[in-house]
């Protein structure tokens, strides 16, 4: 993945990318292995030929985010981490699930929030171990269900909503131990999950005419933002969400 007006270079840098088999962890996965990372990604298939995309070029490993022993399974496998991105998951209702009932809003919390600490806190001592100019770096995908009440997805909106809190207290507290912890608040990005979406012509016309870009994103644009904040460019942020929306959350 190239951006004409600069490079990045992760040459030798460990990286784990949940969810890395397509959409925009796919697209941040790609960034930091054109970029010279060791990219490790996960996803729930047994095995990366499971996937129409062509996942050469990583080390795959099956991860299920609701499991808590896979979880430690992983991370106890890792010999060394640099960069953690925390990408997998998905809203409930894309597999006819509702998450207004207790039980699915549970699934929703566990797979986006409580999955994400549980990896977090197992990595940690790798983290900090980093030998990258800015430190270890975390980095979380968020949500615009992160600002606002989406009510399709109370699950999935509370789990993005304490995914901030989370990072702000992960920020402070790891901060001694040079690992920085922030997070992206990705709108609404072409992938296929959200393909069907953007097909409705109302929700679609809707969207693009509160977004001041004119356009929707694409795995590229959020890719772009994880590169940065992983860098040295951005030793001294932490603990912060940046929204990349083409400026949907601050349009009337």
């Amino acid at each position: 993945m190239k951006w004409g007006d600069l490079s990045f270079d992760f040459s030798g840098a460990s990286v784990l990318v949940t969810g890395g088999t397509g959409g925009i962890g796919g697209g941040i996965a790609e960034a930091f292995r054109d970029a010279g990372a060791e990219v490790t990604i996960t996803g729930t298939r047994g095995s990366a030929a499971e996937y129409e995309a062509d996942l050469a070029g990583y080390r795959y490993a099956r991860l299920d985010v609701e499991d808590r022993a896979g979880i430690d399974a992983l991370a106890a496998g890792l010999d060394r981490l640099d960069v953690l991105v925390n990408s997998a998951g998905l809203a409930m209702f894309a597999l006819g699930l509702d998450e207004y009932d207790p039980d699915v809003f549970d699934r929703a919390v566990t797979m986006h929030l409580t999955g994400v600490h549980r990896l977090a806190a197992r990595c940690e001592p790798l983290l900090a171990q980093s030998g990258l100019a800015g430190g270890g770096a975390m980095i979380s995908l968020a949500s615009g269900s992160s600002f606002f009440g989406v009510e399709a997805v109370p699950g999935y909106g509370a789990a993005k909503t304490g995914l901030l809190g989370l990072t702000r207290v992960l920020a402070v507290h790891w901060a001694a131990k040079r690992i920085r912890v922030n997070a992206i608040a990705a709108g609404l990005v072409r992938s296929g999950f959200t393909g069907p979406v953007m097909e409705i012509a109302e929700v679609n016309q809707a969207m693009l005419a509160r977004t001041p870009t004119g356009r929707h994103g694409e795995p590229a644009d959020v890719a772009g933002a994880a590169l940065f904040l992983a860098s040295s460019a951005a030793s001294w942020i932490t603990g912060q969400v940046l929204p990349v929306d083409g400026g949907f959350t601050i349009a009337g």
